[in-house]
């Protein structure tokens, strides 16, 4: 009996990000693949110049424009989350939910940005929002310090 090795089945946020974008009404095109490809990819949070540069590294050049443009599409119908760092610096990823929520790091010296998940954190975040005037949709944890080098230096 021969072993056949098995492809992963992708049913990636990739792929439904451009299936919802053209159900919208958005075009396909080979610059808006290239963004949200490299958006599935990543761990956390990028801006719109990070996004640009990695896509320059790899030989996919997409205009700055054309990025905010997808970026804009992309959290008008839901599937991207804005994360606003502070100092004016936005970034971005993509709205999963569930298990892939997490929260973020920022260092204000050199500007790295990190995931930290923390069920407490959830825990507590459930339990006030259960008193608040209001439905909370989403919440968004940014902590403000030195990372680990930075602090060391």
């Amino acid at each position: 009996m021969g072993f056949m090795a098995s492809t992963p089945q992708r049913s990636s946020w990739a792929e439904q990000a451009a299936q919802a974008l053209s159900d919208a009404g958005y075009r396909r095109g080979g610059a808006r693949r290239a963004i949200l490809e490299l958006l599935d990819e990543q761990p956390c949070a990028l801006s719109a110049v990070e996004i640009h540069e990695e896509l320059a590294s790899r030989n996919r050049e997409v205009s700055r424009a054309s990025i905010y443009r997808v970026m804009e599409e992309l959290e008008a119908i839901g599937l991207l989350q804005r994360v606003e760092v502070g100092r004016g610096v936005v970034r971005y990823e993509p709205a999963r939910g569930g298990s892939g929520h997490h929260h973020h790091l920022v260092c204000d010296r050199c500007g790295r940005i990190s995931p930290f998940s923390d069920a407490g954190l959830e825990r507590a975040i459930r339990r006030v929002s259960g008193t608040l005037p209001l439905q909370v949709s989403e919440h968004e944890v940014v902590i403000h310090g030195a990372c680990a080098t930075c602090a060391a230096a």
